[in-house]
């Protein structure tokens, strides 16, 4: 019901003009040339009337189409700058997070080494030995 509204508030409103500016013109009694000339003289002014109001409203649709278009295209473009840059500091934390653990596990073998250095029997042990 709303989406046809704005199709038809234009034809209503031509038809009012219509009829408020042809009624008075065919009650007239005078000549008989007079209320078609009359007619003609309404007929016209509706048509420009009904004209008018219909390059506004596609003026206004164009418009309304356009500007929804920008947002959904700013939208659709935001969101992917975003997806972008969460999978950027993603990747970079994950990488941050490996590299220190892997120092972490590179520390803790050296410390057991040089531990293992010390205790009699162990592989380190044999390797600090043999020169």
């Amino acid at each position: 019901m709303i989406r046809n509204f704005h199709k038809r508030l234009p034809l209503a409103v031509a038809l009012t003009a219509l009829t408020a500016l042809a009624g008075p013109a065919l009650a007239q009694k005078a000549e008989p040339n007079a209320a078609e000339k009359a007619w003609d003289s309404t007929k016209s002014t509706s048509e420009k009337a009904w004209d008018s109001t219909k390059g506004g409203t596609e003026k206004a649709w164009d418009a309304t189409k356009s500007g929804t278009e920008k947002g959904w295209d700013a939208t659709k473009s935001g969101t992917k700058k975003g997806w972008a840059a969460t999978k950027r500091g993603t990747n970079k934390a994950t990488t941050a997070a490996g590299d220190a653990g892997d120092a972490a596990i590179s520390g803790t073998r050296k410390a057991g080494d040089k531990i293992g250095e010390k205790i009699p029997g162990t592989e380190q042990y044999d390797a600090a030995k043999k020169p």
